[in-house]
């Protein structure tokens, strides 16, 4: 039962790392030149789930903008709100069953308690 515990507070951290980083890039959906970030989950030995971010670095779209240069090329940020939301709320879903798995554990954990004594 304590691993059930480990293992959903584990995934309670990546997927509040997941949304975390979703909120990052969000915010930062008009600074020029951002590079989005990207959250990729890995198992974690004995149990439970580790997240790294990682930055992916494919170009944004290029604009034409009038600077006190003249008219330069100036990249856009790389990040689709149509990605994100949709990411977020998949990440948000995660997120409730791993503490709908912390919760049921811990409800286990109260009936057992009750039992002994």
């Amino acid at each position: 039962m304590i691993s059930g515990i480990q293992s959903a507070v584990s995934g309670l951290r990546a997927f509040t790392t997941k949304i975390e980083n979703n909120a990052h890039n969000v915010a930062n959906l008009n600074t020029d030149s951002f590079k989005k970030d990207r959250v990729v989950l890995s198992a974690q030995v004995p149990q439970g789930v580790k997240a790294a971010v990682e930055q992916v670095d494919a170009a944004g779209a290029f604009v034409a903008e009038q600077t006190g240069q003249g008219i330069e090329m100036i990249e856009l940020s790389n990040v689709d709100l149509g990605e994100e939301l949709p990411d977020m709320m998949l990440n948000m879903h995660g997120f409730k069953a791993n503490l709908k798995t912390l919760q049921t554990a811990d409800e286990m954990m109260q009936g057992l308690l009750d039992i002994k004594a």
